[in-house]
């Protein structure tokens, strides 16, 4: 499944697309827990809150809390990388958010499930 074989690769890829690898993680963490904890009404609203810039931005900051040293790296390489901006939200959240999925991509490709699990949880049960 993976084309990418080591830690080293990985760390070298370009933090957009450990984001872009991220994004997609963290909207299937997401999904999965609306889908077990949501009226099915809701689900769309509830997924939209939480994916957003603004939302990601936040989570970023409540993640720094219990990050590693080496998770915080990837924070902020993620958080620098970001050239351009969607107009939904401010240049800090969007590069935060970015930031945020860097990491989750991280985590994915380099088979970390279960500290992604445990820090998506963290993010969860502490949302604003």
């Amino acid at each position: 499944m993976n084309d990418i074989h080591n830690e080293k690769e990985i760390i070298a890829l370009n933090p957009v697309a450990l984001a872009y690898m991220g994004d997609a993680v963290f909207e299937v963490f997401v999904r999965q827990k609306l889908v077990k904890n949501t009226n099915i009404h809701n689900i769309h609203k509830k997924s939209i809150s939480m994916v957003c810039a603004k939302a990601q931005s936040e989570m970023y900051h409540r993640l720094l809390e219990i990050a590693t040293d080496e998770e915080i790296s990837i924070l902020k390489r993620g958080r620098n990388s970001v050239t351009k901006v969607k107009k939904s939200s401010s240049v800090s959240e969007y590069r935060h958010a970015t930031g945020l999925e860097a990491l989750f991509g991280y985590l994915f490709l380099t088979g970390k499930i279960e500290r992604l699990k445990l820090i998506f949880e963290y993010l969860y049960e502490n949302k604003e």
